[in-house]
């Protein structure tokens, strides 16, 4: 009989970590414990930061963490640290600054070799067990590393002092400040119409990743505009990437991103937050082109979310979904072998569906070519042209071999899915939810965000009555593991912005205040602990409350960059820009000009990685449009039409709620509508009718839908004077 002694890990919560638990490495997680056996033993340390739905993470642990001659090097002449990048993504962002400084490579894994004190002096991403793919072997890594540290130590100190020198300088916008100008959003613009692919939509050459912060961008300037340009490149971009296989065809849901231009090999793992953005990229683009098929892909990435990546009976978003089964899998769990799709369909459904997702002998995959990536090669009218049946037909045919290849897929081993809820990334998909429930009327997806919602509330939010410093919101609403102990992990600048935001989508859906009451105390919160009186913007995390900051935690961050989730200071500026256009209170407004300006000298040189700052601008320069449709239950039919026209153009500016008679009470609203609404006259009539409000006043009431959809179009497009 053999037992396994287990590491420190064991003691984890997250889902990455606690995979590590068995491996012979003396691993430690982040924190004091870690650091002082590093100073006592003057040793280096070995940071190595994953996710649990990292390809290469995997293949890095089974190749080198789990080889007992690797973990003999490492226990003698290192003190190793395991970091979890979606549990402290605080961390990761540093140190990915670091390494990209040392060796211009970022990533996952990311290895980073520490002094005691935790500052970087070299590292790299992964490293093979031998020498190949134009890199050292990893234990002739560790033990130059190792023999570096004892025999050149001035220079290694020398090295870190360099790079911490040089991290500091890359995260600091001093100087760089400036006035907030409409140009930025044509500068980012012209950087995607630079990047577009104009065979394969996307920007940019593979490995091609989606950007919805920028595709969001654009799609809101073609329908301001009405543009034939802007539309071209977001309805070729949309298209292709639904249509590839970078899109999941039989479930639903994006991956990550594709290795190919065409969009057709995925990185296979599936983040919530792709998904999310995505959603709502697809909704807008229905809204503004009026396209079925945009409508359409966004419910099914609702469809998949809803069965893979949502607790049903609680509430809360998962975090991702893991591309492989093990080390020598490559997205096999989603892909095909033509023989595996001729086992589980007739003939003829074999047939169309190899027409139609070019099923071959030879597949895309290199480690084993008989296995091909579903993706949309010929369209339903060309199969019927070649088979010589009528379309109708082939639909049927697809979609009953769609049916069948789906739920031969549930019969194999499914990937693992990280059950953990971030707060950040379940507000993101809240928001996206929400949307799409307005715009699509989902009832269903409408009920679910709230709950999750209501969940983050009820068990990340820390309120505190009389001091605002000590309210608090956390990280992680729950881990994957229900048997790994729970710790609280303080929330970042990202998970209090995208949480407002949620709440103030979640008050438009409902009406109901307390939502409204939550943004506000949440955003007051972020402000208190996060923002930068002195020189503008806000930091991406609180200094350490003993000021003890271990490793580089004491550089500090103002996120600007989209990464690809929203950067958290132009969305903590879209939050705030809100809330000044709900309350008229003056200071929100001056913060997020301050925060649009710190960034505003440097910023042109991002492009479509600062699409959310662009995002933000047109907030900011744009008069804020509130349609507020008024109408009892029992004028439903018509209240219906009304929110449906309002709904019905895409604008970032523009906001729409729904309100019966005894709601619009002045105790029930924000204070910007509470001197309008409660005065009018029609209020008393029982009919439904809207009102368009806009720079704190508002229009006359409005009882038809074609006129209120004018009259939405025009306001929107309206810019200020």
């Amino acid at each position: 009989m053999t037992t396994t002694t287990l590491n420190s890990l064991a003691r984890a919560s997250s889902a990455y970590l606690r995979s590590a638990m068995h491996q012979p490495i003396q691993w430690h997680e982040w924190g004091e414990e870690a650091f002082a056996a590093a100073q006592r033993e003057n040793k280096p340390m070995l940071l190595d930061i994953g996710a649990v739905w990292c390809h290469w993470c995997h293949v890095m642990d089974r190749e080198s963490y789990e080889d007992p001659d690797v973990a003999a090097i490492v226990n003698e002449h290192f003190i190793a640290v395991k970091v979890d990048r979606d549990e402290r993504p605080d961390i990761d962002s540093r140190y990915q600054a670091a390494v990209s400084a040392v060796s211009g490579q970022g990533g996952w894994p990311l290895t980073a070799f520490l002094t005691p004190a935790g500052k970087p002096f070299y590292g790299g991403t992964y490293f093979p067990p031998s020498d190949g793919y134009g890199r050292p072997s990893f234990k002739r890594v560790l033990l130059s590393i190792a023999n570096a540290y004892k025999e050149k130590n001035g220079d290694v100190m020398e090295q870190a002092k360099m790079v911490e020198s040089t991290i500091a300088q890359a995260e600091s916008f001093a100087g760089r400040a400036g006035r907030v100008s409409p140009s930025i959003i044509a500068t980012i613009q012209e950087s995607a119409f630079k990047m577009f692919d104009r065979q394969h939509g996307g920007f940019g050459n593979a490995p091609k990743f989606p950007h919805p912060s920028a595709l969001d961008l654009l799609i809101e300037q073609y329908a301001r505009t009405g543009d034939d340009i802007l539309r071209n490149v977001v309805v070729t971009t949309l298209e292709h990437m639904a249509n590839g296989g970078v899109y999941d065809q039989l479930a639903g849901g994006f991956h990550r991103y594709s290795v190919d231009e065409r969009w057709v090999v995925p990185h296979f793992e599936k983040m919530c937050y792709d998904n999310s953005e995505l959603l709502k990229n697809y909704v807008h683009a229905y809204q503004a082109t009026g396209s079925q098929f945009f409508a359409d892909v966004a419910r099914d990435i609702i469809r998949w979310m809803d069965e893979w990546l949502s607790n049903r009976d609680r509430g809360g978003f998962y975090a991702s979904q893991d591309a492989d089964i093990s080390m020598d899998d490559d997205g096999d769990y989603f892909t095909w072998a033509l023989d595996e799709a001729r086992a589980v369909l007739s003939e003829e459904e074999a047939q169309v569906a190899a027409l139609h997702y070019d099923i071959n002998e030879a597949g895309e995959m290199h480690h084993n070519p008989a296995k091909n990536v579903l993706y949309v090669r010929a369209p339903i009218d060309e199969i019927s042209r070649r088979m010589n049946i009528p379309m109708a037909r082939v639909q049927e045919l697809l979609d009953s071999a769609k049916k069948k290849m789906y739920a031969a897929r549930l019969q194999r081993q499914t990937p693992y899915v990280d059950k953990t809820i971030y707060v950040g990334w379940n507000s993101m998909c809240v928001s996206a939810y929400l949307e799409a429930a307005k715009v699509l009327d989902l009832a269903g997806a409408r009920r679910f965000a709230l709950r999750s919602l209501d969940r983050t509330l009820a068990e990340a939010w820390k309120a505190h009555t009389r001091d605002i410093t000590e309210t608090q919101l956390l990280h992680v609403v729950a881990y994957s593991d229900p048997n790994a102990p729970h710790r609280e992990v303080s929330g970042l600048l990202e998970d209090y912005a995208a949480t407002v935001l949620a709440c103030l989508d979640a008050y438009e859906a409902t009406a109901d205040l307390s939502y409204f009451k939550f943004a506000h105390a949440i955003a007051d919160s972020m402000v208190a602990k996060f923002f930068d009186p002195v020189s503008g913007g806000f930091f991406d995390a609180e200094p350490a409350s003993d000021g003890k900051n271990l490793g580089v935690l004491a550089t500090r961050r103002k996120p600007l960059q989209d990464s690809p989730t929203p950067a958290g200071n132009p969305m903590a500026s879209i939050a705030l820009l809100r809330l000044h256009h709900y309350t008229g209170d003056v200071a929100y407004r001056d913060k997020a000009e301050q925060t649009l300006e710190t960034f505003a000298g440097v910023v042109g040189q991002y492009g479509i990685f600062a699409a959310t700052y662009g995002i933000a601008v047109s907030h900011f320069l744009e008069n804020p449009v509130q349609v507020v449709v008024i109408s009892e239950p029992e004028a439903d039919a018509s209240g219906q039409d009304l929110v449906a026209a309002a709904n019905s153009a895409f604008a970032f500016n523009k906001t729409v709620l729904r309100l019966t008679a005894n709601q619009a009470v002045a105790a029930n609203l924000p204070p910007a509508l509470a001197t309008t609404i409660p005065r009018l006259p029609e209020l008393k009539s029982g009919k439904a009718f809207a009102v368009i409000c806009s720079g704190f006043s508002c229009q006359p009431p409005i009882t038809d839908e074609t006129q209120l959809r004018r009259g939405v179009e025009a306001a929107v497009r309206k810019h200020p004077a």
